[in-house]
């Protein structure tokens, strides 16, 4: 049993921690168990509210979450510390793992320990960079066979929406494919061809028939056709030739196509805040869509990246400061959905780290483990609180996923839990990452918020026994 002392404080005393009335707490039901674990502290982030408490933890899941103070007995006691707070598990729903076929760039292993120490308890992964591409039933049970026995966290899958495998879509759905992501523009690997303007609109039928969902990587090819090319080490040369236009034009085709359709339709990794009005009023107007962007895109801006920093290159690019702040905007009215990493790692050599080709380098930004202080730094200093960003990162992808049992600390929910000190700051070390190769953009960068312990279904992840699960949709 493990027992740690630590003096009480307000609630409040933590930046961007409100307490919630001790009456609103959500109780279990009381007796005479023994708990496999217990969680006290002055700081639990649930339900969208902060508030002194203790969580019991039998078989995997939350079973009893009580004020502080009723002393719930536990096999193993877990106190936490005044600078402390419990959080549940995040869960990144846009990880290129890269396995089989690219682990040389990432891999099962490697990328589930990185979100292990990111406080990350659930993946999913995305259906290219892996060879096969997930575009069938059997490319999905290869990847599944490649990731049993080496997962840290909970792994489920997207399939790929490709042309000339719509047929292929029931079946994938069938089999526990979370969704289906595709590209409106070259997605970079040959295998993964994006969608023409024929394929779209049948691909978007079969998943209304299907109830399921459709992920767009969001640029229009005829818009980027017309752009200047991206060759050499100048990043605004590069920006200039993923415009905005791109974006907005390919969103407008996917909102159209799903009105007609009556398709769910999720825009992936939006940069440009341009396309924020529309998909605002489309929401308004009942069109099912959903938008998210990601770290790199709330952090970073065009105005700080070095001409030659290839380690900064994502497809759509990072965009200017004034575009930035108008996502911030986004994500606080709730134009904006949820924030995922698109954790897509490359080995140092595809980065064009030398010669700093932006036209050549592979466009991906590696992150994973560095989500949840990056949005937490940024979130901090305009004012929002802890549990909006949990709210992001956490319930909003697992609810949009169909993850009924995660993205929360709530009875019934598997107990994937994460001590985080939000006050505690650190700078990046990219050498003391779990990523495969030793590259991010981040390395360096001094960031607010320290994962400390990460539970999954309520035992610790040690990084030495894989204890995670491959999930199915529906089952999960």
């Amino acid at each position: 049993m493990l027992r740690r002392r630590s003096r009480a404080v307000p609630v409040s005393a933590v930046q961007g921690c409100q307490p919630a009335d001790p009456a609103d707490v959500t109780v279990g039901d009381v007796d005479d168990r023994v708990y496999d674990l217990v969680v006290r502290g002055e700081r639990i982030v649930a339900g969208g509210r902060v508030f002194a408490g203790e969580v019991g933890v039998a078989e995997g899941a939350i079973a009893a979450i009580e004020p502080l103070g009723r002393t719930l007995p536990g096999r193993r006691v877990v106190a936490l510390r005044e600078d402390e707070a419990l959080l549940p598990g995040l869960v990144d729903t846009h990880v290129h793992v890269n396995e089989p076929g690219r682990t040389a760039w990432e891999g099962f292993e490697t990328a589930t320990k990185s979100a292990a120490a990111g406080g990350v308890t659930t993946i999913i992964d995305m259906p290219l960079n892996s060879v096969p591409a997930t575009v069938s039933v059997a490319a999905l049970e290869l990847k599944r066979a490649a990731a049993a026995g080496q997962v840290f966290v909970d792994v489920g899958f997207w399939g790929g929406a490709v042309p000339g495998n719509t047929g292929d879509l029931a079946p994938l759905h069938g089999a526990g494919a979370f969704g289906f992501k595709c590209f409106l523009a070259p997605s970079g690997v040959d295998e993964f061809p994006a969608l023409g303007a024929d394929d779209l609109e049948p691909v978007l039928a079969e998943l209304a028939r299907l109830g399921g969902l459709l992920l767009v990587h969001a640029e229009d090819p005829g818009a980027l056709s017309l752009a200047p090319d991206a060759e050499g080490a100048s990043y605004g040369a590069f920006l200039a030739s993923r415009p905005r236009v791109a974006e907005e034009d390919a969103i407008a085709t996917v909102i159209r196509l799903a009105r007609r359709t009556g398709a769910r339709v999720h825009i992936v990794h939006l940069s440009s805040a341009g396309a924020l009005p529309m998909i605002a009023a489309a929401k308004g107007e009942g069109v099912r869509l959903s938008a998210e962007t990601c770290p790199h895109y709330l952090s970073l801006t065009a105005e700080d990246i070095a001409d030659g920093a290839t380690a900064f290159k994502c497809c759509p690019p990072i965009r200017e400061a004034a575009n930035r702040e108008l996502l911030w905007r986004g994500l606080a009215d709730g134009t904006i959905d949820a924030v995922v990493s698109d954790h897509s790692p490359a080995t140092p050599d595809l980065k064009h780290l030398d010669d700093g080709d932006f036209g050549a380098a592979w466009g991906g930004i590696a992150s994973l483990q560095l989500g949840l202080p990056l949005v937490w730094s940024e979130a901090r200093r305009r004012g929002i609180r802890l549990e909006k960003v949990v709210e992001w990162m956490s319930a909003r992808p697992a609810a949009l996923s169909g993850l009924t049992r995660k993205g929360d600390i709530a009875l019934g929910f598997d107990a994937d839990l994460v001590v985080f000190a939000p006050d505690s700051e650190f700078v990046v070390d990219v050498h003391r990452l779990h990523h495969r190769n030793p590259l991010t953009p981040y390395d360096g960068r001094n960031l607010s918020g320290v994962v400390r312990e990460t539970f999954l279904r309520g035992r610790r992840v040690d990084f030495a026994e894989p204890r995670g699960r491959l999930l199915r949709r529906g089952a999960a």
